[in-house]
């Protein structure tokens, strides 16, 4: 997490000491290259005794309140031989405290209806909460206690179950996945040993295991004090009842020891390195160029920032026009500055075709800075980075979250909320000549660090020099891991307090109410729908045109999908380089993909630019340009996303587990990119003649969310409506053979692999009532206080998370699915516990799980309808699914009706364990053999694309 590019908010700000009056000073609005950011926003702050800083936001727009805790300590802090420290602490800070039952924090927030997580990034730890408004004197109780009295608390048992987690997340994030180690080896080729940027966030194993209670201790009581963090509060809060409730929770927290703040600490290099690595998961070569820049709101760090964006994003960017539209030896590239507190670096990285030789893309790449250098920065690239700020603005400040996200940022790392304005005025400031200057002295004949990640078994396509890489592959044996015991005894010393810290009690929550649709259908046949909501002068929308991957004809799987990306190279009146910056220029965005039932156009536009943006829509759909050159490129791309998906053990899985539901022959059970066989068999004119009978307005729905009303969302349609095919394309329902009825067991050979994947699912017949099924679900698997995470994560800490849900579909039997990453040496332990736990779910539900997911469910609808984004996802399922546009008040009396007996029918009915197929992708050499004590017979040992193989 570091300044996000071009993504700014506006914020009013007066910083105060509680002891001075409270004023509030407020800004009308920043000027822009070509408009005004209209806005009316304010916020207050003051400082305890102890040293907190504190900012409050006022949003009465939602019964909610986000609150985040900004804690300047990052792994920048951490020691050598203790690296992943700071988020090791993240993990701990969430188990216990001196008030607060044990588990509570992970359990007790999402059963107010609320969510909560933490993120650690190399400068800091920010730990954060949405809950619907009469839950915030508890949030505020538990915020605290994690804050200021969990040291106390701290055992041996709760240590080494969280070194286990994160050596899972690390496996999960980093070990098990293509190019995980990438950022490991740059960070210790480019910075000195003794830089805290010579470790990445998440850190070595080794320190990780040898992390003691002492450890813990030191960390605590040096960086978690009250003036080392921001706490910032937004939402349906009133100023003086926030303070009041700070004062009382956080004022009695000892201030603690000073932190000095750290000086930036650039790096330079003498010469450059190349460095390679055998791959185990990636089956294409990647290269990464990584250059050492400057830190955050450094004035260079804007015009290196826009360097990034010129040289790789879009079709006429030198990168892409080059490696990926020209030579065609790169399926990806991009470039891009991360300027972090200490330090920045640039990166261009090239991720090339199945075969490449990175010697030959890095000679296109030197070829594409020359071309660079020669033609310098286009004034539209400039002015589509400016166009684009005020709508991503807009979007940085659509929940209160994110506003609480901004405010402390810019309060911690600047110094100043009020930041945001200088954070503009250097955007806005950016001039070409800025832009070749940074690319001169930090880029052009600079050294750098050369990684080059090639699939193993072919370091041939490494570039030439290269040494290899020093990256430590995990040795996961049976038993290794130290056993633990959770201890929940509460035998700890207890801080001395002038407050009451016992639990305080629930608030009063208001009535919810569906938000209000309006529909209608244009002469032509278009069904429309729309939310007005204009919070922020944006509007979202998406165009659905219903079939999809279904009316793909036999043997060539995957048109529909190509069908979607070609609809993006442009029109007949634009290439689509043309028709690119158009969008840009608009600050719009248009996005098209294809899913097993439909294609969907999404967009996101300013209000103002609604009707231009609409305008390249049409264009887009009836005269789209089905270039031949495109095509063929595209394809590739195609062809090597697919290629690239056999490395990823998590994609191998998916793929496995549909293939298995539904059978191959089933369009539900083929995967909607494709397949090699089926996308090569793929020409121009199938995609011409997919797009000639498949478009109608009969198939098409527009849903609108946003700041504009009906009737401009009609007139935008216009065009489209009347030009347009209307005839009718029948979509019927596909059935499928339902799979076997007794438990069917799957296994998928990746070796070496460092986690095992598992998936557990089955079928849903027509009709049947997905509602219910998320309701009773709720306890099995949804969320962190559910059974599957609490057993597998907090209980056994074999996993990161474990997560049961539906899926729905209006044209198929839809799926019960259940899935986690687990060590690959507990896997048939893990399964064992998933068995269990789905197996008897319907047993072990009581009315006290029924009451708790009623209060969660019944809740959580207060952060349901908070963003553009949350408000278009409801309008889609509404539609797609007819609900009903009462359709939250029909949820709501089938969750308060539900009574003990029907959930557990619903369970039996719908989440029947022994009609369950199971899937798992893992190490053979250790883990095959164990599987058969599972009782569901010998595997069934698949290759990747699910074929039976004798083994």
């Amino acid at each position: 997490m570091s300044r996000s590019k071009y993504s700014v908010i506006l914020l009013i700000a007066l910083l105060t000491a509680c002891s001075q009056p409270q004023q509030l000073k407020t800004v009308a609005q920043v000027e822009t290259p070509d408009s005004a950011f209209n806005l009316d926003l304010s916020y207050q702050t003051f400082t305890l005794d102890n040293g907190l800083e504190v900012i409050v936001h006022e949003d009465h727009s939602d019964p909610i309140v986000a609150v985040a805790t900004i804690v300047h300590v990052g792994s920048n802090r951490e020691k050598a031989g203790r690296t992943g420290f700071a988020h090791f602490f993240e993990h701990m800070s969430f188990n216990n405290s001196e008030n607060v039952p044990m588990g509570a924090n992970r359990k007790m927030i999402p059963e107010l209806g609320g969510t909560r997580n933490g993120g650690t990034w190399s400068d800091g730890t920010m730990y954060y909460e949405v809950v619907p408004k009469d839950a915030f004197e508890k949030l505020m109780w538990i915020d605290s206690d994690r804050f200021g009295y969990m040291i106390n608390t701290v055992k041996q048992g709760t240590l080494e179950r969280e070194k286990q987690v994160v050596k899972n997340e690390k496996r999960q994030r980093v070990d098990n996945r293509p190019y995980g180690h990438t950022s490991h080896v740059i960070k210790k080729a480019l910075f000195p040993t003794s830089h805290p940027y010579n470790w990445t966030v998440i850190g070595d194993l080794e320190d990780l295991q040898n992390a003691t209670l002492a450890d813990v201790r030191e960390f605590y009581d040096q960086y978690y004090t009250p003036g080392n963090a921001t706490l910032v509060i937004a939402g349906d809060i009133e100023f003086e009842a926030a303070k009041a409730s700070v004062e009382k929770w956080f004022g009695e927290i000892p201030a603690g020891q000073a932190v000095d703040p750290m000086p930036a600490m650039p790096v330079s290099l003498e010469n450059s390195q190349r460095l390679y690595h055998e791959d185990n998961f990636a089956q294409l070569p990647e290269l990464r160029l990584t250059f050492p820049t400057v830190e955050q709101y450094h004035p260079d760090a804007y015009a290196l920032d826009a360097l990034g964006e010129v040289l790789a994003r879009g079709q006429q960017s030198p990168l892409f026009s080059r490696l990926v539209k020209g030579s065609q030896l790169a399926a990806e590239v991009s470039a891009y500055n991360r300027s972090e507190e200490l330090a920045g670096t640039f990166t261009v990285r090239v991720r090339g075709h199945e075969g490449v030789d990175l010697d030959q893309a890095y000679q296109e790449l030197q070829q594409a800075l020359m071309d660079f250098e020669a033609k310098g920065v286009r004034a539209t690239d400039l002015q589509k980075i400016k166009a684009r700020q005020e709508t991503d603005f807009y979007n940085g400040i659509s929940s209160v979250l994110n506003k609480a996200f901004q405010l402390g940022i810019y309060n911690e790392y600047a110094g100043d909320p009020e930041f945001y304005k200088q954070d503009i005025a250097n955007i806005k400031a950016v001039t070409a000549d800025d832009v070749m200057r940074v690319y001169h002295q930090y880029i052009k004949n600079k050294p750098a660090i050369m990684t080059s990640f090639v699939p193993k078994g072919h370091p041939e396509l490494a570039l030439i020099d290269s040494k290899k890489a020093d990256v430590v592959e995990e040795n996961i044996v049976a038993g290794q891991e130290p056993e633990f015991t959770e201890e929940d005894a509460d035998d700890f010393p207890r801080t001395a307090t002038k407050h009451d810290r016992s639990e305080p009690p629930i608030g009063e929550l208001p009535a919810l109410i569906s938000p209000a649709i309006w529909e209608a259908k244009t002469d032509q046949g278009i069904s429309v729908a729309g939310i007005v909501h204009d919070e922020v002068p944006l509007v979202n929308f998406t165009l659905r045109i219903q079939g999809g991957q279904m009316l793909d004809s036999a043997g060539k799987n995957g048109t529909a999908n190509l069908v979607a990306q070609m609809l993006e190279e442009g029109t007949q009146d634009k290439t689509a380089a043309e028709f690119e910056d158009a969008i840009g220029l608009l600050g719009s965005g248009i996005n098209v993909s294809a899913g097993t039932t439909a294609i969907t156009i999404s967009g996101n536009s300013l209000a103002r630019n609604f009707g231009k943006t609409m305008d390249l829509v049409t264009e887009m759909l009836l005269q789209p340009r089905f270039d031949a050159d495109d095509f063929e490129r595209i394809k590739n791309n195609t062809l090597t996303d697919i290629t690239a998906a056999y490395g990823n053990p998590n994609s191998i899985a998916q793929k496995v587990f549909f293939r298995k539901l539904y059978g191959t022959d089933h369009v539900a059970g083929q995967p909607s990119i494709g397949t090699l066989d089926s996308v090569n068999n793929i020409e121009l004119d199938d995609i011409k003649e997919w797009y000639q009978q498949n478009l109608s307005t009969q198939l098409i729905q527009f849903n609108v969310v946003g700041a504009i009303d009906s009737s401009t969302a009609l007139t935008a349609l216009q065009s489209l409506d009347q030009n347009l095919p209307h005839t009718e394309i029948e979509l019927t329902y596909r059935p499928a053979e339902s799979p076997s009825t007794t438990p069917q067991l799957y296994f998928i050979d990746v070796p070496d692999a460092k986690q095992s994947v598992l998936i557990v699912g089955k079928q849903l017949p027509a009709g049947t009532d997905f509602k219910a099924i998320e309701i009773v679900n709720n306890r099995l698997g949804s969320g962190s206080s559910a059974r599957l995470t609490q057993m597998l994560r907090i209980t056994k800490g074999y996993t990161y998370g474990a997560y049961s849900y539906p899926i729905r579909s209006e044209f198929y039997p839809g799926a019960f699915v259940a899935s986690t990453q687990v060590r690959s040496n507990v896997t048939l332990e893990s399964l064992d516990i998933l068995k269990d736990l789905i197996g008897h779910y319907a047993d072990t539900f009581t009315e006290d799980d029924l009451a708790v997911t009623k209060n969660i469910l019944s809740k959580g609808n207060t952060r349901r309808f908070e963003t553009l984004g949350q408000l278009l996802n409801a309008l889609n399922e509404v539609t797609r699914f007819d609900l009903g546009h009462d359709f939250l008040e029909q949820e709501q009396a089938l969750l308060e009706g539900m009574t003990l007996s029907d959930a557990k029918d619903y369970i039996n009915q719908y989440i029947d364990e022994q009609d369950m197929i199971y899937v798992v992708v893992g190490d053979g050499k250790t883990q095959l053999d164990r599987l058969k004590e599972l009782g569901y017979g010998e595997p069934v040992v698949l290759d990747r694309d699910g074929q039976i193989l004798d083994y």
